[in-house]
């Protein structure tokens, strides 16, 4: 007994000191740990071994910052430089933009034009139209590749691009598209030419265990068409109805379509996963910038566990403390951390308009509990929460002032923040920014509004439970 004793000391002791030695957790953070590692001492360990620390790698490290060295070595004319905040975005959202750029190197390029796809089918036609179009190349990554309709469609486009002779690559995440690369549709892509690359495999299931995490993903969505189209958004190569999680569905998503200088901004971005992946140098992805007399000022914004800590709860405080009259941000998980939720609550308290928008019904529990602990505070502060009563509200959109736009496929949760590689889109545009608004006021007109009373009328299980999963959120 007093052996085993000693054993539990010493196991709860050694993952005390690993959490109090390191100072990239958030207080709470290590409190959520502690709590973990005291009320389950074993069962805490091993979550801890096997999820606790974001660490990708020293080689991967060295090897992400060795890509951007090249990139702006040899494309910093498609980067932008940091002065371009000032000379193309009004002076009160300049900080954003200039926060946007300090990330990874992009800053605003003028010259670009957008439209937004009307729905899922929409998107796909349009997708398949500007493959079967392309005559150089199709550079195509995506979190989640299902072998449905949209999945097999857009990787038969790529397959008859190939097979013409257009250079295709795709990637495509190992755990998010893992049907899709076991699959005959991957084997026959491959078979017609298509270079293809598994992003973050598992293919050394111990190696990945015991010096990484198996739930660092890459969920980008990025399509870039012979360098002059690109899209960007929060759709997966899958139909709406999302089979693998059907009782959800249908997911209601938002994708636009871009020309311009900002495509090569996202080639760029597409060719440091590939360069990560493949070794391959940056002379394989073919770069030009052709800017539309006109067209509006954007820049993108790729964050990963390879880029620093809190880069994606940064730029969105600094967008929601840019608002001089309105924001509205939807988003199908949102799992705020301190700055996050400080900042929409300072300029909900400021006067502007802040109206946010969830879905009813999550896919994830965890993400809705914690969620709903946030709600009484942020409705005491003035914000407006809308519930999306129809299938899952997976837009991640958040517009400011009817002038400014973010879309991508960054969530405001823990993963969006710390795990995941994301990619969005920053743009300065009225018209594009409007017609956000109006598919974020369509959401809105299918939701249900929640009103203080409401929550403070739950039960006292119901909020105990919220601020329980909020609590230990850091650790889920």
């Amino acid at each position: 007994m007093t052996v085993i004793l000693l054993l539990h000391a010493a196991l709860v002791l050694t993952f005390t000191v690993r959490i109090l030695l390191r100072d990239d957790l958030s207080p709470p953070g290590r409190l959520a740990w502690f709590i973990v590692l005291n009320v389950l001492p074993y069962f805490g360990s091993a979550i801890y071994f096997l999820f606790g620390e974001i660490d990708i790698g020293n080689r991967a490290i060295k090897r992400h910052d060795e890509i951007f060295a090249q990139i702006k070595a040899k494309a910093a004319g498609f980067m932008g430089e940091p002065d371009n905040s000032n000379k193309l975005i009004q002076r009160v959202y300049r900080p954003a933009f200039q926060y946007a750029g300090s990330i990874n190197g992009f800053h605003p390029l003028a010259g670009n034009s957008a439209q937004l796809m009307a729905d899922g089918e929409m998107t796909l036609q349009q997708m398949v139209a500007d493959i079967d179009a392309a005559t150089d190349h199709v550079h195509v990554l995506y979190y989640i590749w299902l072998t449905d309709h949209t999945g097999t469609q857009m990787a038969q486009a790529l397959i008859r691009a190939a097979q013409r002779g257009v250079t295709c690559r795709a990637m495509a995440d190992g755990l998010g598209s893992r049907g899709l690369i076991k699959s005959q549709i991957w084997k026959d892509m491959q078979a017609a030419g298509v270079q293809t690359v598994v992003a973050l495999p598992f293919n050394n299931f111990l190696r990945t265990l015991w010096t990484s995490r198996l739930d660092l993903r890459n969920h980008r969505k990025i399509t870039v068409i012979d360098a002059q189209i690109t899209y960007c958004g929060s759709r997966n190569s899958a139909d709406p109805e999302f089979l693998v999680k059907e009782k959800y569905g249908p997911w209601i998503d938002i994708m636009l379509r871009f020309e311009g200088p900002i495509v090569a901004q996202n080639q760029l971005l597409f060719a440091s996963d590939w360069m990560q992946a493949t070794g391959e140098a940056l002379e394989v992805i073919p770069l030009q910038a052709q800017a539309i007399e006109g067209g509006f000022p954007a820049q993108v914004m790729g964050v990963g566990p390879t880029e620093r800590r809190g880069a994606t709860p940064q730029l969105f405080s600094n967008l929601f403390a840019c608002a001089e009259r309105e924001l509205t941000l939807t988003t199908p998980y949102f799992v705020p951390d301190a700055t996050v939720l400080d900042a929409l609550c300072a300029a909900a308290y400021r006067g502007v308009a802040v109206t946010l928008v969830f879905p009813k019904v999550n896919d994830s529990w965890i993400d809705a509990a914690a969620s709903r602990s946030y709600y009484h505070r942020l409705l005491d502060a003035g914000c407006m929460i809308y519930e999306h009563r129809i299938g899952l509200l997976h837009a991640k959109t958040l517009t400011v002032d009817g002038q400014v736009s973010l879309i991508g496929s960054s969530n405001l949760d823990l993963r969006s923040f710390d795990l995941n590689y994301e990619n969005n889109i920053l743009l300065q545009d009225e018209a594009i920014t409007q017609a956000i608004v109006k598919r974020q006021r369509h959401y809105i007109a299918g939701s249900d509004r929640v009103l203080l009373p409401q929550v403070l009328a739950w039960r006292y299980h119901r909020r105990i439970w919220h601020n329980v999963i909020a609590t230990i959120g850091p650790v889920l």
